[in-house]
């Protein structure tokens, strides 16, 4: 854990230090995986830190060790700002100090957060959540712009961004965590009925299908297509449809260099205007801005 100790000051804007940094924790040596971490200070330099950031854990469901779950609530007793990076927010969590409160994690785990502490409102698109004392960031990079926000807080917008372009990251990225998780292929439930007729929507995205037409392919009317959907696939035909246009969009605005136009209509939508309205609903982003970030 890094315990930011002392007030901001005054001399950040030029060039002196504007924190303290320790980096505490409850043995001498902490094992990180592919390195060991040196922490010369134990929790009690928790104490009189002013923000405390709660690293990322490789293991999320692994118990708080009741030290560091002691020394985080005595220091939001106290008033401390505690933030989180990644996965860190699961020991916020674990310290009972989330509940009540929005909050994000990595994307990866946001499920997981969200079924241990259904207390929680569990955030899965954005970068970081800033409840004032308590703030929780997405991922390893999203603690950047966390860490960045906090500075603007602390010392004003200029600041900030000088702090950006020390790090050459934006002061402020586009968009949340939805640009950067895949759209999975919807699912196709092995042995179902439903299997081949996924198996040709899958090959025929950039067909103008109509519920009638995948209807009179699956032999079936709307109302038992739409009832075998449901049951089968836990969503609806058109639902399915676009969810899967978007992935193969996605796959094409990484690898190929086509105009967004004619993405759009190899993935099957009527006019370019209806792709780009799906397509920023599905991951919060623009076509371009998802195309300069991945390709």
């Amino acid at each position: 854990m890094d315990a930011r100790g002392g007030r901001p000051v005054s001399g950040a804007v030029d060039g002196r230090p504007g924190y303290q940094v320790r980096v505490c924790a409850e043995r001498p040596e902490v094992d990180a995986g592919t390195f060991t971490l040196r922490a010369p200070w134990g929790l009690d330099g928790l104490t009189d830190a002013d923000t405390v950031i709660v690293p990322g854990t490789a293991d999320p469901a692994a118990p708080l060790p009741p030290a560091v779950h002691d020394a985080l609530n005595a220091a939001a007793a106290n008033g401390t700002r505690i933030a989180s990076i990644c996965t860190g927010t699961f020991s916020l969590a674990a310290a009972g100090l989330l509940d009540g409160l929005r909050a994000t994690t990595h994307w990866i785990a946001a499920g997981m957060l969200a079924a241990a502490h259904p207390d929680i409102d569990v955030d899965p698109d954005v970068l970081y959540v800033d409840n004032g004392q308590l703030l929780t960031s997405a991922g390893a990079a999203t603690g950047l712009d966390l860490c960045l926000h906090l500075i603007r807080r602390d010392y004003g917008s200029a600041v900030a961004a000088d702090a950006a372009r020390l790090s050459v990251m934006p002061l402020e990225r586009e968009g949340g965590q939805a640009q950067f998780i895949v759209q999975p292929y919807p699912s196709t439930p092995r042995g179902s009925a439903l299997e081949p007729l996924l198996a040709w929507l899958q090959d025929n995205l950039a067909r103008d299908l109509t519920l009638a037409d995948i209807a009179a392919r699956a032999d079936m009317s709307t109302r038992t297509l739409i009832h075998r959907f449901r049951e089968q696939a836990g969503t609806t035909p058109l639902q399915w449809l676009h969810r899967a246009r978007v992935r193969q969009a996605q796959h094409l605005l990484e690898t190929t260099t086509h105009s967004v136009e004619r993405i759009g209509a190899q993935v099957g939508f009527g006019s370019p205007t209806a792709f780009r309205d799906r397509f920023k609903r599905t991951t919060g982003v623009s076509t371009q801005t998802y195309r300069r970030t991945f390709r």
